[in-house]
């Protein structure tokens, strides 16, 4: 079973608790400084609110698998997709230990899949990441590159 995840920055972490509480009509399932998950059954989604990355507003999407066999075909699938592709295998990142690889539609939204192993105490930031750039897309898991077609970034966060 597989379940849509996705992440938005925000600038007041309480008040986006408040609205996203009210607008599920349930609290978060994780609450940590500066992060809130719910793990929605309807619809299916894991949905974060988080102030850490200093980003406002969309941040990225992601299908999120509830065991690590289902990951190597969507692996499979972003890799023929003819877009970026970053396997970031077992990482912490978010309060979460995940197994995880990244890509980019042509407009350059990024787009994770992953299997969560176990949550942690712990953010974690994942590792330094290289970004991968296309012609269609602009960037994998990070902000865009400046000049070169190859950069450092961190990614996260499911």
């Amino acid at each position: 079973m597989k379940r849509l995840h996705v992440s938005f920055g925000v600038a007041d972490l309480e008040k986006s608790v408040a609205f996203y509480s009210t607008l599920f009509g349930e609290e978060p399932t994780v609450r940590r400084p500066g992060y809130a998950k719910w793990m929605l059954e309807d619809p299916r989604v894991n949905f974060v609110v988080e102030t850490i990355s200093g980003d406002r507003g969309f941040g990225h999407a992601g299908i999120q698998v509830d065991n690590a066999a289902e990951l190597e075909p969507i692996f499979d699938r972003m890799k023929e997709a003819e877009a970026p592709y970053l396997p970031e295998g077992v990482t912490t990142c978010c309060y979460a230990k995940s197994e995880k690889s990244w890509t980019a539609d042509p407009d350059g939204v990024r787009w994770e899949a992953f299997f969560t192993h176990h949550i942690m105490e712990e953010f974690g930031s994942g590792p330094e990441l290289e970004t991968i750039a296309t012609e269609n897309a602009a960037a994998c898991c990070g902000p865009a590159p400046k000049a070169e077609p190859e950069s450092k970034t961190t990614a996260c966060c499911g």
